[in-house]
Order: C-alpha cells, then structure tokens, then sequence
C-alpha cells in the first residue's frame, strides 16, 4: 500500500520526519562531530554554528600537534662509555657519541645502544655462578694433548666491546660465537703440546697463544670485540688419575733432588781435581825448565872446559883435580894434612872441634887476629904416628 492511499502510511519520506526506529542521518553525525571539535578548539561561529571550512582547520592543528610531538620523540641521550647506533628501516646509518642526539623518529630510524666499556667475560670448562652448579664442566674441560693424555683444562676470557656497528650487526650471538671461538681454538693449542709442559712452565707460553689466536678470529669475523686477557684457572691431569699423577710429581722432585746434589758434589770436586791437575803441571813444566837449564849449563861449562883443556891440558886437569876435591871435602868434616917430602899426616877432627862443649869454647878474639892452631886444645889433636919425628915435632908445637 502506497504512503498517499486511504489507509496507508501517512509519513512522507521527504518531510524530513524521521521513524524513531530508523538509523540516524549521516548530515547530522558529522554535523554534531563538527561542532564538538569548533568547541573544542574554539572555531564556534555566532549562534553556536561553526564557521566555513573550520573542520579542515582543526584537522590541520591536529596534524601540527601530532607532528610536534613526533618529532620531539626521537631526542635521545647516550651515557658516558656507551655508543649509539641507529639503523633506518633496519639499515645502519651511524654511529652516535655519548651526549644528547636526535634521529627520526620509529618507526623509520630506531638506536641501540650499546656499553663498549663494560667488560664482559666468559667461561670455558667451569661455571662459577648465575644460578648454575659451581665446578668443572667435563665436556667442555676435558682435552687431548699431544702425548695423547687427558687434562682438565679451566679457562676464563675478558673482553669488551671494539667496535659497536660491527658487534651489533656482523654477528648475530657474539658472547656465544666467542665462547665457541674459545674453546676451539683452546684445544688446538693444547693438542700441539705435551702434558707436562701444559701442567707445568707452558702455561704462561699457552695464555699468550691462546689469546693471540682468538683475537684473530675475532677480528676474520669482524665481530667487534677486544679480548682483553685470558686467565688460564686451573690445569691438572683428570680426577680419576690424580693420586697417580702426585706420585709421578714425587718422583719427578726427587730425580730433581737427586741431580742438584750431584751438580753440588761435582762442583765441589772438579774445581779441586782441576787445582791439582794445574799445579802437577806447573810443577812438571818448572822441573823440565830446570832441568833443560841445567843441561844447557852443563853443556856450556863442558864447552868452556874442552877449549881451554885444549889449550893447556896439564893446567886444565889440575885445575879439574882440585875442584873435585873442594866439592868433595867440602861435605867433610874431617882434614887430613900432608907434608910434601914426608909419611907422617896430621888429621884434624873439625866435627869435633865445632861441636865441642860451651865451657871449653875459647874466649872471643877482640883483636880480629887469626886463630893460630897451637891455640887449640892439645886433647882435641891427633897425631899420626906414621909422621915422621921432625913433622910430629912441629905439629906438637
């Protein structure tokens, strides 16, 4: 039935009369949307009708204020011992110092900041806290060595953060990609020596090794980090072993022992055995210099007699006869004289006149005269009684 037949629906649907149960008029939605915002924003016209072109206006300062506020987000500050580095859509742009910064704000640029003073470390073989059991981690300490024996090997890294950009992009887990680094590069070094130089004076020579050979595969993978230093806890031979490992120490220490005193005793022998055999030698050389001087003394005086025998044989041979005969009565005590033409021979017992007793020592002689051999003692002359009268007479005088 049709609105305008007898009976019909009398509304009209351009009166502008609305059903109650009808949706309401899109007109006066954004009608009433524009008066609140003109309210809002104090764009009202007289009457409480907002002026021409008011809503455009008031979406303008919207746009400004959201804008602002925007722009004033991407103000950030980087601390002291920190670095800042922004990426655009994901992509590095730079690298920003600590102070006060500004970049676009998210989410077209965004910073990460990161601590390149803190240091960091890890642990190789053990754990020493973080909520995980303290002590040794087999798997991860236990490793061959070149003599093909175990040890259990501790080993802690520090380091710290080189190069921001290259830390925050070039690797995606670096703490991880250091550890495993580590113990790689930890158990090469090791392989290429033996037990006892790793337990004992390597370890030193081992730390360097090891932290050099890190370093440079750090830097292959240009991951941004700095070791620092390497401390090597602990090396020691494995748990099960120990006891037999200390005896093999003991021993070692006595051989040690052992060959000190040896080098103490041959140190206080030789530098004698040495003295002794220079002095023999010395002496030896001192009696063959003297002994060829004197041959050659002989030689020479031998020389000497044969040219003036050669001149006077008679002269030379009494000459020779009497030298032979002061060499020889020199060494006596006794003297025998003779008188030329005569038997008799006077002996004179000079052992005893010189040894003869203190009280029958005669006086000084202060007048420096000769002794005259009547002075002597009558008892201490012997006269041979095979000397003739006139010789026996004169030696009694």
């Amino acid at each position: 039935m049709s609105w305008n037949e007898p009976g019909g629906d009398k509304k009209d649907p351009w009166s502008g009369r609305k059903d109650q149960n009808s949706p309401p008029d899109l007109d006066e939605v954004i009608r009433s949307l524009q008066e609140k915002l003109g309210g809002l924003f104090g764009g009202g016209g007289s009457n409480g009708k907002q002026s021409s072109g008011s809503p455009m206006k008031s979406l303008g300062y919207l746009a400004v204020g959201a804008a602002v506020l925007w722009g004033l987000s991407g103000f950030y500050t980087v601390d002291e011992g920190t670095r800042g580095v922004v990426t655009r859509f994901g992509a590095y742009v730079n690298t920003t110092q600590p102070g006060l910064n500004w970049h676009i704000p998210a989410p077209i640029e965004q910073v990460q900041v990161v601590d390149v003073e803190q240091q960091r470390f890890i642990e190789v073989g053990y754990r020493s806290g973080g909520g995980q059991a303290t002590g040794s981690v087999p798997k991860e300490a236990m490793m061959l060595t070149k003599d093909e024996n175990i040890v259990d090997v501790r080993l802690a890294v520090q380091y710290q953060v080189k190069d921001a950009k290259d830390y925050a992009f070039n690797v995606l887990d670096p703490a991880s990609t250091l550890k495993q680094v580590t113990e790689s590069v930890e158990r090469g070094v090791i392989g290429h020596n033996n037990m006892d130089f790793v337990l004992t004076e390597g370890r030193s020579e081992i730390v360097l090794e090891i932290k050099s050979e890190i370093q440079s595969v750090m830097d292959a993978y240009k991951a941004g980090i700095l070791i620092t230093s390497v401390n090597l806890q602990d090396a020691q031979p494995p748990e099960q072993v120990q006891g037999s490992f200390e005896d093999a120490i003991k021993a070692r220490e006595d051989k040690q022992r052992l060959i000190n005193e040896a080098e103490a005793y041959s140190n206080d022998v030789v530098p004698k055995a040495r003295g002794a055999a220079s002095r023999i030698v010395q002496e030896s050389e001192g009696y063959k210099e003297r002994v060829i001087a004197q041959a050659n003394g002989d030689v020479s005086r031998f020389s000497q007699l044969l040219t003036e025998y050669k001149k006077a044989p008679a002269v030379t041979k009494q000459r020779m006869y009497i030298e032979a005969m002061e060499s020889v009565l020199e060494r006596s005590n006794n003297v025998l004289v003779d008188v030329k033409g005569g038997n008799n021979i006077m002996y004179l017992p000079l052992d005893k006149l010189t040894n003869r007793a203190p009280e029958e020592t005669p006086a000084p002689v202060t007048n420096h005269e000769p002794v005259s051999p009547t002075s002597l003692p009558i008892k201490d002359i012997k006269i041979d009684p095979r000397a003739s009268s006139r010789e026996r007479d004169v030696r009694g005088r």
